[in-house]
């Protein structure tokens, strides 16, 4: 995950408990790794993994510590979440951080910080690896920085990775069925040629009315029409643009409906929203979350260009910024069309 969201990088009990709001939920007997970008304060890639056995320590340290080779990074904080620390020794899994310090340093990028603490809770303990009298107990997550300016813009941190996943799940079975087989049914799609762009444009246009006047999930056959709407290129394009500026009301109003149709959508249809959804959440600098709709494109059409893209620019740990042109590519059509955001600037794109 990428953050742009404030943090206060160089207080560890911070940091630690404003982890749930770097990467969407709390994490629990987890390995984290933030990237610290000049000069130092500001929150750059920001990874997270299950701890490992002790015979793929040295495997997920050499997967990890290369993807901050791209962002730009002046150094790491390692954060272990998880085990019980014996009186008198150090805390757990210190042959780990050790391995991860090795690789990391191998690629250039000296480890800044390396806490751990056993849960990411008010009044728990934590302690630095490398400094006896570095501890003390984690303050109330809700109050920091992190959580002021998550709150404000609408984020929340879930308790669990599994609560974050649930957002993806089906509303309803039964509807994606009756919908499957209506669109399973369609050899072409429901408009006239020469007017088809501007058909579909109309629908995109007509379920983000909906969501503005809170109407509910779609219809059978609204949901039908966003489908075949979503799979011209040329729409496709159109809302990626929405997009940008990421912090807009107008992307988190994008994001809402992809995450709605995610929901309401059987696959292979479903791929489209998720791929959008993936890169409007990569965008705002939620990585987890994007990573969680990408794979959900994929189980939908594993052979989804776009979906497939995002998730390899992913997995490299590449900074949004980089791949803010494509929405930028996309804004030019968009005049006329009724689907532009407020206030778009290729600048704020490129």
């Amino acid at each position: 995950m990428t953050t742009t969201a404030p943090a206060d990088l160089r207080d560890p009990a911070q940091l630690l408990a404003a982890l749930p709001y770097l990467i969407g939920f709390r994490p629990e007997k987890s390995v984290v790794l933030l990237g610290h970008q000049d000069p130092g304060d500001r929150p750059g890639l920001v990874l997270r993994g299950d701890l490992p056995r002790r015979e793929h320590r040295a495997h997920q340290a050499r997967a990890l510590a290369p993807r901050f080779a791209a962002g730009r990074h002046i150094g790491v904080t390692v954060v272990i979440v998880g085990g019980r620390r014996r009186p008198g020794k150090p805390p757990p899994h210190a042959g780990f951080v050790g391995e991860l310090a090795r690789e990391l340093e191998e690629s250039g990028l000296p480890v800044l910080h390396a806490l751990w603490t056993p849960t990411i809770e008010t009044g728990a303990p934590w302690a630095c690896y490398r400094v006896e009298d570095c501890a003390g107990v984690l303050p109330d997550p809700r109050t920091t920085v992190v959580a002021a300016a998550a709150t404000e813009c609408g984020t929340v941190a879930f308790d669990s990775r599994e609560e974050l996943e649930a957002l993806l799940a089906p509303r309803s079975p039964e509807a994606l069925a009756r919908r499957a087989d209506r669109l399973s049914a369609l050899t072409s799609p429901p408009w006239p040629a020469a007017t088809r762009i501007n058909d579909a444009a109309a629908v995109v246009r007509a379920a983000f009315d909906r969501q503005r006047r809170d109407e509910g999930p779609p219809t059978d056959e609204e949901a039908v029409l966003l489908a075949s709407a979503l799979k011209l290129p040329e729409i496709r394009d159109l809302c990626l643009a929405m997009a940008v500026p990421p912090a807009a009301a107008s992307a988190r109003e994008a994001e809402h409906l992809w995450l709605t149709l995610v929901r309401e959508l059987p696959p292979p249809h479903r791929a489209e929203p998720a791929a959008l959804l993936g890169f409007t959440a990569y965008l705002r600098g939620d990585g987890t979350f994007a990573g969680m709709a990408l794979d959900n494109a994929l189980e939908a059409a594993p052979d989804h260009v776009l979906a497939s893209l995002l998730k390899r620019v992913l997995n490299r740990g590449t900074p949004p910024q980089v791949i803010r042109g494509l929405a930028a590519a996309a804004a030019g059509p968009l005049v006329g069309f009724g689907l532009e955001p407020v206030d778009f600037d290729v600048d704020d794109a490129a």
